[in-house]
């Protein structure tokens, strides 16, 4: 897509931030940030999609206001991809969704935690590069 496409709506820290204009193209904020390989986690099936989950989840508390957030959104998408099937790795919008960020203490974000079995194996703060978040995924995958 050129940028042309895109209409611009904030800077952050001197990012310029882009969206696919609502009327023309008929899509919103959240397809550009999700895909195929990503799962959307809420409040309400967090304990189903992650603490019950027969294989190891990476959950990413994002909003969609924050740029980093945004920035490692197809890192993410690539490792689904590499790992599918291995592990899932789930977004949570931190906007609506109130109770399990609070619940493990998510302060800033991207926050990104790595479950095994129901439990924290692993976190890190921040827009972690990729080979970093896939030697998270190896490792509790190991």
């Amino acid at each position: 897509m050129s940028l042309d496409t895109f209409d611009r709506i904030g800077r952050s820290s001197g990012l310029l931030l882009y969206v696919i204009d609502l009327e023309r193209k008929k899509t919103g904020l959240r397809s550009i940030l999700m895909a195929d390989n990503t799962s959307v986690v809420s409040d309400d099936n967090f304990e189903n999609e992650v603490i019950k989950s027969d294989i190891p989840v990476l959950v990413d508390f994002w909003a969609p206001w924050c740029g980093p957030c945004i920035a490692i959104g197809p890192v993410l998408e690539e490792l689904a991809g590499e790992f599918q099937g291995k592990v899932k790795i789930a977004k949570m919008n931190v906007d609506e969704n109130a109770n399990i960020p609070a619940e493990y203490g998510v302060r800033s974000i991207p926050f990104l935690v790595m479950f095994k079995g129901g439990e924290v194996v692993e976190s890190v703060v921040g827009a972690s590069p990729k080979n970093k978040l896939k030697d998270i995924i190896e490792k509790s995958i190991g």
